[in-house]
């Protein structure tokens, strides 16, 4: 499988200098972008940790499932932290969230055992595959829609809306906010606030789920290195956490004082480079 980065030649521990560094650039950037468009910040952690698990010669069957369950793992105590800022502002409204969890509990369950019975070489390209459409959404769209002035949101769209987004939630490792709040924006027209603050709710509850579910399907697996809980390393979740979580809580802060339209296509640039990189390493270029 080829590398995500060229440059390593030689094998790393998780621990060593460079590794860290990374590990808290990377978590703070996760975090932020979590507090500030509603994602679980996934779609950075995942090539993040195919790099560190590759950098210490995790065997390539189980590195991109250990980088999708690890990411999850970590997505929940920055959602958990976005969420509690959104709250206090009166940004997520529990009755809709809890009837999205329904089907977001469904699809994780379903996209984590799916990922888990996929190659990784598959689950790589997938995932770059899915960026650069994520980009495309984000660059190309328009979220300033008008808000309906009902409270009313048809029950069978919220589940919908859960499902999808706890599907690719599992599936890719990521939160799945980049799925849901377009799709909250679009189908419920709700104002973007309330989108951003219900994403961060229903990524808790599919997260937490996929996760159960990746620890089932990686428990006892014979290439697994120390400090794993089925695919999840725990040694890798436990460096991140702190810095997502307090970055999440900035990022909820300063969402009302930035641009939200410049940070999406900022955001969706980049994006958009990642994936095209994990693709032409898939390809073994």
């Amino acid at each position: 499988m080829g590398r995500l980065f060229s440059f390593r030649t030689v094998p790393m521990s998780l621990l060593a200098p460079q590794v860290l560094l990374l590990f808290a650039l990377t978590g703070s950037l996760a975090g932020l972008l979590a507090g500030l468009l509603g994602i679980g910040g996934g779609i950075i952690l995942v090539p993040l940790f195919l790099w560190a698990f590759e950098a210490v010669n995790l065997p390539s069957e189980i590195v991109v499932h250990a980088a999708f369950a690890t990411s999850l793992c970590v997505i929940i105590p920055s959602a958990i932290s976005s969420t509690l800022g959104h709250r206090r502002r009166g940004n997520v409204q529990w009755r809709q969230v809890m009837r999205m969890a329904v089907g977001g509990i469904c699809g994780a369950l379903l996209g984590a055992a799916f990922a888990a019975s996929l190659s990784g070489d598959w689950l790589k390209g997938l995932f770059g595959g899915m960026q650069i459409l994520a980009a495309g959404k984000m660059f190309f769209s328009d979220p300033r829609l008008p808000p309906e002035e009902s409270d009313f949101r048809p029950w069978g769209r919220l589940l919908l809306i859960g499902l999808i987004g706890g599907l690719f939630s599992a599936f890719f490792g990521a939160g799945g906010g980049f799925i849901v709040v377009p799709l909250m924006l679009m189908w419920l027209r709700m104002p973007m606030h309330l989108a951003v603050g219900n994403s961060s709710a229903l990524i808790v509850i599919s997260a937490i789920f996929g996760v159960l579910s990746y620890i089932y399907h990686g428990w006892n697996h014979p290439l697994l290195p120390p400090h794993s809980f089925g695919y999840v390393n725990l040694l890798a979740a436990g460096l991140v956490i702190p810095f997502t979580m307090i970055f999440a809580r900035l990022g909820v802060r300063f969402a009302g004082r930035f641009s939200h339209a410049k940070l999406v296509r900022i955001f969706a640039l980049m994006l958009l480079v990642i994936g095209t990189r994990m693709i032409i390493a898939t390809l073994g270029f």
